[in-house]
């Protein structure tokens, strides 16, 4: 096992056992903790990914377009694809950056994840751009998982202190005189 992996059970290198783990943000695993094991190098990495993924999608998007050229379709259904590729690729970065930033609403999730599905499929150009804009700033999803670990370590420092000592082995009370 190398430095860099540990157990699902164990503790992060540095915490008491037991507490609260950081959460794995894909591409990253938990170096976004400390910035340790190549971040800056996986950040550059995911930023020039995402950005030649996203030219690529654009160039066969660009021949389908001509396609429809070729077929003579009209300059309506023209506008009308255009429109509809631009609109979806607005929402899938507005959806994607907003999944960087919260956590969507676990009530309303399965309903919206179904239907918004397609959106995110016909925009992945906006979704792979919001991936690139956020990889220039941090880990994707670092700020949200760095608050929500923060939280989850002071509600466990907090318990982790309020327990001092062992309550099996409490002082017996002086007995009452009468």
């Amino acid at each position: 096992m190398s430095d860099e992996q540990t157990p699902p059970g164990s503790a992060e290198p540095g915490s008491p056992s037991g507490g609260p783990q950081p959460e794995e943000i894909r591409f990253f695993g938990t170096t976004w903790l400390h910035h340790d094991g190549g971040y800056g190098l996986r950040r550059a990495g995911v930023a020039v990914g995402s950005l030649a993924l996203a030219a690529a999608g654009a160039a066969v998007l660009r021949f389908a377009f001509q396609g429809l050229e070729i077929a003579a379709v009209g300059s309506f259904v023209s506008i009308l694809v255009v429109a509809g590729f631009a609109i979806c690729s607005a929402l899938a970065f507005r959806r994607t950056w907003d999944g960087f930033v919260r956590r969507p609403d676990a009530s309303a999730q399965s309903a919206a994840d179904k239907s918004a599905q397609s959106l995110m499929l016909i925009g992945f150009i906006g979704s792979l751009l919001a991936y690139f804009c956020r990889s220039l700033i941090e880990a994707p999803g670092e700020k949200l998982h760095r608050a929500e670990y923060a939280a989850a370590r002071e509600r466990y420092e907090r318990r982790r202190g309020a327990r001092t000592g062992n309550p099996a082995a409490k002082k017996p009370r002086p007995k009452k005189r009468r």
